[in-house]
């Protein structure tokens, strides 16, 4: 595309109009301030184009038609190695021998939203309504960009192929080399009467909604294909896909490990010691009050067997998180023994006594070697210990 057409310059525009031209452009098109896909395209073009005309011989050397980019033999006579092999190989036969017209419908990029669900709605699935601000089909000139009633024509500077002829002098002779249309910017076609309301581009912006079903199982991160459902591409092309990207919330109790849920369960040291039933909620039971499935187990039962030792862990089999090819994880419980802090004469005076008839009023405790991870006893077992 024609670098001053893009920064909207005269060709014997000066530097300062170059640059201010380029800065208004940068700050609307730039991701920062429009993260549009369209837009940040838009951003690449305009920068490109500022970097040909912010430098004098790159801007020479497209004022003379050669390739602004191109280096050694050839760059300050006008033309590029790649002119010379378009020569060669197939840019002698004018238009029909080029890349023809490029066209004005093509396929819209994909968009990504983000979605945040709760950990339950992770697990077991859960549908959303989503709000999406994309481009969609001008209503108006239902995509081809041109006004009510009229329609685009053929462009009069390349009849219609999208491509000119440049004719270049060298030591090799003459060099004649395609290159896309200025004046209808390579589409072969113009407008002469854009659409007033998408400008000409085929398309619009709008808000839409949308209903996403969230398969059970997806994790933080997962993301979820809705084809079709992106920006419809120029010209009214067809839309490309929607990615709706999971973010799941902490949640206050359970944590996960791949298809299995954590957790920790504070019991008193007379529980541990004794033994004990304890009824304890699923992770179901946040669903509880979404649904009245007689199916939802919100609650199970873990069994605190007598001696139970803090940092011992249980295992509840099929409570986690179902997995998205079928399957589900555990549920891992462990159990955290508290010692009473704070205790009445009475309370002291039992336990004085229970360590008297254990014979533990004066205990020695007994040292033990600190355990070793499983890449230490890998480890050991290589070097025979």
């Amino acid at each position: 595309m024609d670098p001053y057409e893009l920064l909207g310059v005269d060709r014997d525009a000066d530097d300062a109009t170059i640059k201010k031209a380029y800065r208004k452009l940068a700050r609307e098109y730039h991701p920062d301030v429009n993260p549009d896909p369209v837009a940040q395209e838009r951003f690449k073009e305009v920068s490109h184009a500022y970097e040909i005309l912010s430098d004098p011989q790159k801007r020479a050397a497209y004022d003379r038609g050669g390739d602004p980019f191109a280096g050694g033999f050839g760059a300050g006579a006008g033309f590029s190695f790649t002119d010379i092999m378009d020569a060669f190989f197939g840019g002698q036969g004018g238009a029909a021998a080029g890349r023809g017209p490029r066209p004005r419908v093509r396929r819209g990029q994909d968009a990504l939203i983000r979605l945040d669900i709760d950990l339950a709605e992770a697990a077991f699935g859960v549908t959303r309504e989503l709000k999406v601000d994309t481009a969609v089909t001008c209503e108006t000139c239902h995509g081809d960009g041109a006004a009510p009633g009229t329609k685009p024509v053929t462009c009069e500077t390349c009849g219609g192929a999208g491509e000119v002829a440049h004719v270049q002098r060298s030591f090799l002779g003459e060099i004649r080399t395609l290159r896309p249309c200025a004046a209808c910017r390579g589409f072969g076609t113009i407008i002469p009467e854009p659409c007033r309301e998408c400008s000409g581009d085929g398309r619009v912006r709008t808000r839409r909604t949308l209903t996403v079903k969230i398969p059970a199982g997806v994790d933080n991160g997962t993301r979820v294909q809705l084809a079709g459902q992106g920006e419809v591409g120029p010209g009214g092309g067809p839309a490309g896909d929607l990615y709706v990207e999971i973010q799941v919330a902490r949640h206050q109790v359970f944590t996960r490990q791949g298809n299995d849920l954590h957790c920790t369960v504070t019991v008193p040291m007379t529980a541990a010691a004794l033994g004990t039933v304890l009824t304890l909620p699923t992770l179901e039971a946040d669903l509880a009050s979404e649904t009245s499935s007689p199916d939802l187990v919100t609650s199970f039962e873990l069994e605190v067997k007598p001696g139970t030792q803090s940092g011992t862990d249980q295992t509840i089999r099929a409570y986690g998180v179902p997995g998205l090819r079928g399957g589900r994880g555990d549920l891992v419980v462990t159990i955290i023994v508290e010692t009473p802090t704070a205790l009445d004469p009475a309370q002291e005076e039992l336990l004085n006594q229970l360590a008297s008839l254990r014979g533990e009023q004066h205990p020695t405790g007994q040292l033990r070697a600190a355990s070793r991870g499983m890449f230490g006893r890998l480890r050991d077992a290589f070097n025979g210990h």
